[in-house]
């Protein structure tokens, strides 16, 4: 069983590089940052919550959060362990992770805030499936409309300067603290985020000592370039 953590600030590639270990491992990948938004398009309670905490760029508390966190881990669907990207972002949710769970390794994406500004700000999301593009890696075939389905492109509501700016921030003062437990544990490997996706994962698998990604069979990898040549999903929006 492997259980990792996976931490960089917004726009690092953590959903991307999740998916891909998740994929290739058979564990379960457990975004915080999904959840919360599932509950933001259900229109439940909580989801009306975070919803205004994440358009003015702001962090979901941490009493919530953790309980998001314990309620899904306790599923106990993830035999076989599990990546969890957008927790702990600050020190508390730290130490309450550590308290709770033990883990094999944090992943930390290193990206510059000049880097994590020109990735974020041309992010776009399918308004009908939710699809992402990013509009430098992977943009659509047609502008402004999703490959997939048709539907329209959209920017985020937290996709914006102002949000970003609060963000970065808090990443710095809030997140580098719950970093820093974890690395006096000798928990952390920190991967330079700014390659393609898949250097990025490679790396990440070197440093963690896994075997490398599987090979895709012949008949997907024929069908590849029929895909638009797009790179993988865009890493997931800001999470609560």
């Amino acid at each position: 069983m492997r259980k990792y953590v996976i931490m960089g600030v917004q726009g690092s590639g953590k959903g991307t590089q999740s998916q891909l270990l998740a994929a290739d491992l058979d564990i379960v990948h457990i975004s915080v940052g999904d959840i919360f938004r599932w509950n933001v398009q259900n229109h439940t309670k909580t989801g009306a919550y975070v919803r205004r905490t994440m358009a003015a760029g702001e962090l979901v508390g941490d009493d919530l959060v953790e309980s998001v966190v314990r309620d899904r881990l306790t599923s106990h669907d993830w035999n076989y362990g599990f990546i969890i990207d957008g927790f702990p972002r600050n020190r508390r949710q730290a130490e309450f992770f550590l308290e709770s769970y033990d883990i094999d390794g944090v992943i930390e994406l290193e990206l510059p805030d000049s880097e994590v500004r020109r990735r974020v700000l041309n992010r776009r999301l399918c308004a009908d499936c939710d699809i992402d593009y990013n509009l430098i890696a992977n943009s659509p075939k047609l502008p402004g409309r999703c490959d997939s389905c048709g539907g329209e492109l959209v920017t985020r509501e937290d996709d914006t300067e102002e949000a970003l700016a609060v963000r970065l921030r808090d990443y710095h003062t809030e997140t580098h603290p719950a970093l820093e437990l974890f690395r006096r544990k000798e928990y952390v490997v920190s991967v330079d985020a700014r390659p393609a996706p898949e250097i990025v994962q490679a790396e990440i698998r070197k440093r963690l000592h896994l075997p490398p990604t599987k090979p895709a069979p012949q008949h997907q990898a024929a069908r590849a370039p029929a895909q638009g040549g797009q790179a993988p999903a865009a890493e997931e929006p800001a999470s609560a």
